[in-house]
């Protein structure tokens, strides 16, 4: 018996001595090794190129890649982007980075230290911005082909994942070509709704912040600041949740509208239909100068908002089209509405051109909404990260 209890005794001893250090090596703030540079990684004054299928790119926080061409991430492909690192393009709008239906992209950061998509040239349209393709539901015919890139779109898969975008800033982004070929600051094109995109903000663009072509994805905390089209733009079919959303044109008029929302512009009825959920955000505009409504809602879009802050627009809502003004007119969709410096609260016409009047309980105003959580103020969840 007194052998066995010496046994135990050293047993312990040595069990515990073991366990000290594995708890003193964890506690350790050992630096994180830099990744293996593989594929496009290898040369960050020269990034561009394709992610391929079957390759996980991963870029190194320490370094600054600049930009020159196209970056493609192709089906099966995976670029990671970790907190801290800095994107700056310089070759113009043939400089973008394009997530393919079934590529992946994970940019992380965090709200100390955000990814930032940037140029060299501090101008809107200095880059072509970023571009996610999904397999998720859209409106148009299958696959459907990219504005930028050429990928293709659209799908049967509500469920899609391209990865994830977590405190992103984008600087700089966007250019308008023609009027159905537009980079923005963040295209999304049938992306699905297991892709996570929260708290990203697009700066300074030269044409619409963020924009999606139908799919299901679901948004949070999203800036869309000084850019020079629309701040937060839908089409083709989009059913989502935009949760926290703030918005503001420039001081000198440059812009157009809070919301541009769309169905299909060939077929107002066209399924699935846009019919997404906005809650919790606020839209400042300009009196003069470009589009000044601050939410248009057309061609067959319908929708749900709520608490939302409109200031400084000629018309708050406007709605056109029979099919989008029959849903929304007297249908209490839009609710807890706050209007700031607004010259016409709402106002809608017929598809045939002919006004309609808009009847008492297509909205309910509300003085204390706060919108995206503090009025017309910047958001107190954007300090830090968002750029402004």
């Amino acid at each position: 018996m007194r052998k066995n209890q010496m046994r135990l005794w050293s047993l312990a001893t040595v069990l515990t001595a073991v366990f000290a250090v594995q708890s003193c090596s964890s506690d350790d703030e050992d630096p994180i090794p830099a990744p293996t540079p593989v594929g496009i990684a290898t040369n960050p004054a020269d990034f561009k190129g394709e992610v391929r299928a079957g390759e996980t790119v991963t870029l190194d926080a320490t370094k600054v890649y600049t930009l020159t061409g196209a970056v493609a991430v192709k089906d099966g492909g995976k670029l990671i982007i970790p907190a801290g690192t800095r994107i700056n393009a310089t070759g113009g709008t043939s400089a973008y980075i394009t997530v393919e239906q079934g590529g992946q992209i994970f940019a992380n950061g965090t709200a100390t230290n955000p990814v930032v998509f940037s140029s060299a040239n501090a101008t809107p349209g200095a880059w072509g911005g970023l571009v996610l393709c999904g397999r998720a539901p859209i409106n148009k015919s299958i696959p459907a082909t990219a504005e930028v890139g050429g990928a293709q779109y659209g799908g049967t898969n509500p469920a899609d994942n391209s990865g994830s975008l977590t405190y992103v800033r984008i600087e700089n982004a966007g250019a308008i070509f023609t009027a159905d070929k537009e980079f923005n600051g963040l295209s999304l094109f049938g992306v699905g709704n297991a892709t996570k995109i929260d708290n990203v903000s697009m700066i300074n663009g030269s044409d619409d912040g963020i924009e999606f072509f139908g799919g299901t994805v679901n948004v949070s905390n999203i800036i869309s600041v000084g850019n020079e089209d629309d701040a937060f733009d839908w089409t083709e079919g989009w059913n989502g949740t935009a949760t926290n959303v703030y918005t503001k044109r420039r001081a000198n008029g440059i812009g157009n509208r809070g919301i541009e929302a769309d169905n299909n512009s060939n077929n107002n009825d066209a399924n699935p239909r846009s019919n997404p959920t906005i809650k919790n955000a606020t839209f400042i505009g300009a009196n003069t100068g470009g589009e000044t409504d601050g939410i248009k809602l057309r061609v067959g879009t319908h929708g749900t908002l709520d608490n939302i802050v409109l200031s400084g627009w000629a018309t708050g809502f406007n709605f056109e089209h029979d099919a989008t003004v029959t849903y929304f007119n007297g249908g209490n969709k839009i609710t807890n509405v706050k209007f700031d410096n607004i010259t016409k609260e709402a106002s809608a016409k017929a598809s045939d051109g002919s006004s309609v009047t808009v009847k008492a309980n297509t909205y309910t105003v509300n003085a204390t909404a706060n919108g995206a959580g503090n009025g017309t103020a910047t958001p107190s969840w954007a300090a830090g990260w968002a750029g402004i």
